[in-house]
């Protein structure tokens, strides 16, 4: 069977999150009723990663496999098109046909996040859903570097859910970096696979920096005390996005 790679936008608002569920409508469910409708089969499509319920997509991967061969550019417009006639909040970017050894979860080798604030007095009338509103003015220097203390290889127990299902808490954070323009601030995390709830929670503690309740070596403290007690609070969904995901065969040379 071919198998298809598709790159996947979404707005997470109306979502139980990316994952099936028996509580709610999914992200996944939606792509493969699109996927049913267009082609009367039914299929489990694979995703890149997991995202939770109001959580957004710039750059969701996942792949599916058909029983026909589509011209790429064909399957994409078609599936956009049953996605469009159901009201869905979700648009494929692009489709590309893929060896079957292909898996858009484990042939990943990093995930790109981006967490988004916008630190203003005035709440969000067209951001909202789109971004954590804060009140104060936060500084992002400190968040900064406050951020890089968590940079590298740690046990991040601080730092995931208590429902978190990884049978380890060790992960190596390539990038944590808290830039500012104008009013938002925005925090780009890079790593081959992240805990659940691990940015959000990044997130919260960095605002903590950003109000000068916690310093760098606050932060590293609470990392170093693998205690889920030492996290900030985790930061709201909305402000989530999952950005894009690497893969062997998308590096040059």
């Amino acid at each position: 069977m071919p198998r298809y790679r598709l790159i996947v936008e979404y707005d997470g608002t109306p979502y139980v999150g990316w994952q099936r569920q028996d509580n709610g409508h999914s992200v996944q469910a939606a792509l493969e009723r699109s996927v049913l409708s267009l082609t009367s089969e039914t299929v489990s499509i694979r995703g890149a990663g997991r995202t939770d319920s109001g959580v957004h997509a710039f750059g969701q991967v996942v792949h599916v496999d058909l029983s026909r061969i589509w011209a790429p550019y064909k399957l994409r417009n078609a599936l956009n098109a049953h996605l469009a006639m159901a009201r869905e909040k979700v648009s494929v970017l692009d489709v590309q046909e893929v060896d079957e050894s292909f898996d858009a979860r484990f042939s990943a080798l990093r995930r790109h996040y981006l967490y988004r604030i916008i630190s203003r007095p005035a709440p969000l009338a067209l951001e909202a859903k789109r971004a954590w509103w804060v009140s104060k003015d936060l500084d992002h220097e400190a968040m900064h570097a406050a951020a890089q203390t968590l940079v590298g290889h740690h046990d991040f127990t601080t730092f995931r859910s208590t429902h978190c299902q990884a049978a380890s808490p060790m992960r190596t954070l390539d990038r944590l970096d808290v830039t500012r323009n104008g009013q938002l601030i925005e925090i780009r995390a890079t790593a081959q696979s992240f805990l659940h709830n691990q940015i959000r929670s990044f997130a919260g503690t960095l605002k903590l920096a950003g109000e000068g309740k916690m310093t760098p070596q606050d932060v590293r403290a609470a990392l170093d005390a693998r205690d889920r007690k030492e996290c900030g609070p985790v930061a709201p969904p909305e402000g989530l996005y999952f950005l894009k995901v690497d893969y062997p065969d998308d590096q040059p040379g």
